[in-house]
């Protein structure tokens, strides 16, 4: 299985915990924006939005750049990737398993309907 940091995956895992968090990750997706303009579509305060945009950074899923008095956040798209493969390393090992769990109810009913046609007899 491939080795992931834990510290930063608890990071990010800790930052997505978070519905406004996920959602100006999900805004940023589409573009960049100021934390004036995340504020206002959240409707939070600009002390709030920092603090949310402030994780996001910590965590790496957001990078910030000061144009002038304004403040860019855009999305950190490599961070997000190293979540994206912890996710599909367990996907792909749930789906072995399920796999396994299919082939072993399939062998016990074949051998369900062998032992009723051998009891009718």
């Amino acid at each position: 299985m491939v080795q992931y940091p834990t510290t930063r995956l608890d990071a990010s895992f800790a930052a997505l915990a978070d519905g406004t968090r996920r959602g100006v990750l999900e805004r940023l997706g589409r573009t960049e924006s100021s934390i004036t303009d995340l504020a206002e579509t959240f409707g939070m305060t600009l002390t709030g939005m920092r603090k949310h945009v402030g994780v996001l950074e910590e965590a790496g899923l957001v990078t910030t750049e000061k144009v002038g008095r304004v403040r860019y956040c855009r999305i950190g798209a490599r961070r997000l990737d190293e979540v994206a493969a912890w996710i599909d390393t367990y996907h792909q090992l749930w789906n072995e398993r399920f796999d396994e769990l299919d082939k072993v109810i399939e062998e016990l009913q074949q051998k369900e309907q062998l032992d009723g046609c051998t009891n009718e007899q």
